[in-house]
């Protein structure tokens, strides 16, 4: 098949929701074009997703909004589960300051969310969002470049060539289709009726997420803003009115306002996609899994998907990098995706299963486990577990830290004050907990990356504690800040490197990034 070459672009992105345009501002911060195609032409207005955790903030800081995000965002307080009676059976607390640098959870509205984002795309040149689009065909070559068809509003068939395609096209994705992938269906299948409400009246509320624990009719409240709220009732054989559902959180006289915003029904899946990839053609957000909303971590897995892949694509289509480092996309996020989706599976059986009798057993069980010292702190921590062992991942004994995700803590140097990530740039790091030695000063030279002492951050200790924790005495951070590697305690050098260096090796000098940090801010050992 003939490529058109004046059609050609570097990455078609399907889908412009919160996934596909944060996948977009990524890449344009790496200097990677992409055009987003989208069948709508502005933001769908009503809302959906009300909740987010500190790495999705994270994960938009990285894109280029983060503290326009803290100003459309609120930090809730934490998760409450009640029984029929509305009566405490546990509290599980949410930090204001979490392990990413922001609060453990956040309430917002997405539709306030996707026109920040597209607001940030229109101000980058790298980016072009066509609205008001169909695409209709992917392929069928996938290898690249990749052919994708699309019809305009007037009618007309319209193609773009690819040398990546990341479908973020949703739950009925034509990219999934193109692909050959199919559902693992992880059995659970719930219909739901979702109500969102605007009010000033007095709302029973403590600021976090109320889950009722009642078999007859399971529940979840929360307050999203100033004066909107969100209600969810899994549906049952009576059917009542919404002000019928809602009494329990409202006075009994009250008839002030109560503007009823979404009144909807939705069927709650536990699925995954058996693939995520073929060739150039990727599988993202809810396209790729399909998550119950009981951990509220559905758009998250979505953002974790696009900064998971976006920095191997740009590695790749920018420096020439090891075609191998994009089989690591779908085994470190499609193994970590299927176990979000099992926990949040889990919280909805434990939340809204049962019969009488086991409801009371189980609030009489949570009661008294939840009086054991410390509990419920640990089960209020973070719910994305550390990434599997590959390539990227050097997990074993002495390297507990890899896998996870290092803390983002406050930073002071020469005198300004900012967060780890500003600081650090777009690239990998070498975070040591003493100035580096030979060996860690000449890996450092050769990926091109900074080693940086943690005493010369001003960030009152909180990497040192988190090096001294993990039993490390340096670690190497990928440009999503997750640890690949580590320098044990007493060790000189990384243990892994073979590991990793040919996945790394760049046949073309990297593009700098705007966000890299300036050097005078930090001792490089690459000068």
């Amino acid at each position: 098949m003939t490529v058109d070459e004046a059609a050609r672009v570097p990455v078609v992105i399907v889908g412009a929701g919160p996934v596909g345009v944060t996948a977009a501002l990524l890449l344009a911060r790496r200097g990677i074009r992409s055009v987003v195609l989208e069948r709508h032409r502005d933001v769908y207005p009503l809302p959906r997703a009300v909740a987010g955790d500190d790495e999705i903030h994270r994960i938009l800081q990285a894109a280029g909004v983060g503290e326009e995000f803290s100003t459309i965002s609120r930090p809730a307080t934490g998760l409450r589960l009640l029984d029929s009676r509305h009566r405490v059976m546990a509290e599980f607390r949410r930090s204001p300051h979490g392990h990413h640098g922001y609060a453990q959870t956040s309430m917002f509205d997405q539709p306030e969310l996707e026109r920040l984002l597209r607001d940030a795309l229109a101000e980058r040149p790298e980016c072009e969002l066509r609205g008001g689009v169909e695409v209709t065909g992917i392929g069928p070559d996938t290898s690249g470049p990749v052919r994708v068809t699309y019809r305009d509003e007037d009618g007309g068939e319209q193609e773009l060539w690819a040398d990546a395609v990341l479908g973020c096209d949703g739950a009925n994705s034509l990219t999934r289709e193109a692909i050959g992938g199919v559902w693992e269906d992880l059995r659970f299948e719930e219909r739901w009726k979702v109500i969102d409400v605007d009010t000033t009246g007095p709302v029973r509320s403590w600021e976090g997420v109320d889950q009722v624990c009642d078999p007859a009719r399971p529940a979840t409240f929360m307050r999203v803003s100033e004066n909107r709220y969100r209600w969810e009732f899994r549906l049952g054989e009576r059917q009542e009115t919404v002000r019928e559902l809602v009494a329990p959180w409202l006075p009994p006289s009250y008839e002030g306002d109560f503007d009823v915003v979404r009144e909807t029904e939705y069927t709650f899946r536990a699925r995954v996609a058996d693939r995520w990839r073929s060739g150039r053609v990727f599988l993202l957000g809810d396209a790729a899994h399909l998550t119950p909303p009981f951990i509220g971590q559905g758009l998250c897995s979505g953002l974790r998907d696009a900064y998971n892949l976006t920095w191997k694509l740009a590695r790749v289509l920018q420096q020439g990098a090891d075609e191998r480092l994009l089989d690591t996309y779908e085994s470190e996020r499609r193994p970590h995706a299927r176990h979000v989706v099992r926990l949040a599976v889990a919280m909805g059986w434990a939340m809204t299963g049962g019969q009488d009798s086991a409801a009371a057993l189980r609030r009489k069980t949570l009661a008294a486990v939840c009086r054991i010292p410390g509990l419920t702190e640990l089960a209020g921590r973070d719910l994305s577990p550390p990434l599997t062992a590959g390539p990227l991942v050097r997990r074993g004994v002495r390297r507990r830290l890899a896998g996870t995700h290092c803390p983002q803590p406050w930073v002071s140097v020469d005198g300004r004050r900012t967060r780890l990530d500003e600081l650090l740039g777009d690239t990998f790091t070498v975070l040591t907990a003493t100035e580096p030695g030979p060996s860690l000063t000449a890996l450092a030279h050769s990926l091109g990356i900074r080693a940086v002492c943690v005493a010369d951050l001003g960030d009152d200790g909180t990497l040192a504690a988190w090096l001294r924790g993990g039993r490390a005495d340096a670690v190497l951070l990928r440009p999503d800040r997750v640890v690949m590697d580590v320098v044990p305690s007493g060790g000189r050098h990384f243990t892994s490197t073979a590991a990793w260096a040919s996945l790394l090796h760049t046949t073309r000098s990297p593009v700098p990034s705007e966000r890299t940090a300036p050097k005078s801010l930090l001792r490089s050992t690459t000068r």
